[in-house]
Protein backbone atom coordinates (compact mmCIF):
# COMPACT_ATOMS: atom_id res chain seq x y z
CA UNK A 1 0.00 0.00 0.00
CA UNK A 2 1.41 3.37 -0.96
CA UNK A 3 0.63 5.56 2.04
CA UNK A 4 1.66 8.78 0.25
CA UNK A 5 -0.86 8.16 -2.53
CA UNK A 6 -3.57 7.16 -0.06
CA UNK A 7 -3.13 10.33 2.01
CA UNK A 8 -3.22 12.50 -1.10
CA UNK A 9 -6.36 10.77 -2.40
CA UNK A 10 -8.04 11.25 0.98
CA UNK A 11 -7.33 14.99 0.87
CA UNK A 12 -8.83 15.16 -2.60
CA UNK A 13 -12.04 13.34 -1.57
CA UNK A 14 -13.60 16.26 0.23
CA UNK A 15 -12.58 19.87 0.92
CA UNK A 16 -13.62 19.37 4.56
CA UNK A 17 -10.60 17.09 5.11
CA UNK A 18 -7.84 19.24 6.64
CA UNK A 19 -5.19 16.58 7.30
CA UNK A 20 -4.44 13.01 6.36
CA UNK A 21 -1.61 10.95 7.82
CA UNK A 22 -0.48 7.42 8.57
CA UNK A 23 0.69 6.28 11.99
CA UNK A 24 2.72 3.07 12.10
CA UNK A 25 2.50 0.34 14.74
CA UNK A 26 5.24 2.06 16.79
CA UNK A 27 3.32 5.34 16.99
CA UNK A 28 5.43 7.20 14.44
CA UNK A 29 3.78 9.49 11.90
CA UNK A 30 5.25 8.12 8.66
CA UNK A 31 3.21 10.18 6.18
CA UNK A 32 1.32 13.44 6.50
CA UNK A 33 -0.53 15.65 4.06
CA UNK A 34 -2.23 18.97 4.81
CA UNK A 35 -4.96 20.69 2.83
CA UNK A 36 -3.68 24.14 3.76
CA UNK A 37 -0.57 24.37 5.92
CA UNK A 38 -1.30 28.00 6.79
CA UNK A 39 -4.35 26.93 8.82
CA UNK A 40 -2.95 24.80 11.63
CA UNK A 41 -4.76 24.73 14.95
CA UNK A 42 -1.79 23.14 16.70
CA UNK A 43 1.91 23.91 16.88
CA UNK A 44 4.32 21.12 15.95
CA UNK A 45 4.78 20.00 19.56
CA UNK A 46 1.04 20.01 20.15
CA UNK A 47 0.50 17.95 16.99
CA UNK A 48 3.02 15.41 18.33
CA UNK A 49 1.07 15.32 21.61
CA UNK A 50 -2.28 14.63 19.96
CA UNK A 51 -0.72 11.92 17.79
CA UNK A 52 0.81 10.38 20.92
CA UNK A 53 -2.56 10.46 22.72
CA UNK A 54 -4.29 8.91 19.69
CA UNK A 55 -1.73 6.12 19.57
CA UNK A 56 -1.89 5.60 23.33
CA UNK A 57 -5.69 5.31 23.25
CA UNK A 58 -5.57 2.94 20.28
CA UNK A 59 -2.84 0.80 21.89
CA UNK A 60 -4.75 0.57 25.16
CA UNK A 61 -7.95 -0.67 23.56
CA UNK A 62 -5.99 -3.42 21.78
CA UNK A 63 -5.86 -5.23 25.14
CA UNK A 64 -9.54 -6.07 24.64
CA UNK A 65 -9.37 -6.85 20.92
CA UNK A 66 -9.43 -10.59 21.59
CA UNK A 67 -12.86 -10.11 23.21
CA UNK A 68 -14.48 -7.34 21.15
CA UNK A 69 -12.52 -7.47 17.89
CA UNK A 70 -10.18 -4.95 16.34
CA UNK A 71 -11.20 -1.33 16.45
CA UNK A 72 -11.97 -0.25 12.90
CA UNK A 73 -12.82 3.45 13.29
CA UNK A 74 -12.59 6.01 16.06
CA UNK A 75 -14.27 9.42 15.88
CA UNK A 76 -13.52 12.26 18.29
CA UNK A 77 -15.58 15.42 17.92
CA UNK A 78 -14.25 18.67 19.31
CA UNK A 79 -15.60 22.19 18.96
CA UNK A 80 -12.99 23.16 16.37
CA UNK A 81 -12.10 19.86 14.71
CA UNK A 82 -13.21 16.26 14.22
CA UNK A 83 -10.45 13.65 14.49
CA UNK A 84 -10.81 10.21 12.96
CA UNK A 85 -8.57 7.17 12.97
CA UNK A 86 -9.15 4.16 10.73
CA UNK A 87 -7.31 0.87 10.96
CA UNK A 88 -5.64 -0.04 7.67
CA UNK A 89 -5.24 -3.61 6.43
CA UNK A 90 -1.46 -3.40 7.02
CA UNK A 91 -1.96 -2.62 10.74
CA UNK A 92 -1.19 1.09 10.47
CA UNK A 93 -3.65 3.84 11.39
CA UNK A 94 -4.97 6.39 8.93
CA UNK A 95 -5.48 9.68 10.77
CA UNK A 96 -7.85 12.37 9.53
CA UNK A 97 -8.63 15.86 10.71
CA UNK A 98 -11.91 17.35 9.45
CA UNK A 99 -13.75 20.62 9.67
CA UNK A 100 -16.16 20.39 12.62
CA UNK A 101 -19.21 20.92 10.40
CA UNK A 102 -18.29 18.09 8.02
CA UNK A 103 -20.41 15.02 7.37
CA UNK A 104 -17.80 12.67 8.79
CA UNK A 105 -19.82 9.50 8.23
CA UNK A 106 -19.99 10.27 4.52
CA UNK A 107 -16.27 11.03 4.42
CA UNK A 108 -15.44 7.79 6.26
CA UNK A 109 -17.52 5.88 3.73
CA UNK A 110 -15.64 7.52 0.83
CA UNK A 111 -12.28 6.81 2.48
CA UNK A 112 -13.13 3.14 3.00
CA UNK A 113 -13.87 2.86 -0.73
CA UNK A 114 -10.35 3.97 -1.70
CA UNK A 115 -8.43 1.92 0.86
CA UNK A 116 -6.76 -0.99 -0.97
CA UNK A 117 -7.73 -4.54 0.02
CA UNK A 118 -4.12 -5.63 0.57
Amino acid sequence: MNHNELCQKVLELDPQVRFSGVLNSKGDLIVERNQDESVNLLATDELKMIIHYTFQRWSSIQNLAHKIGKEKVNISEFEKVTLISLLLKDGNLLLLSLEPSSNYLEIISKVKQIIPDE
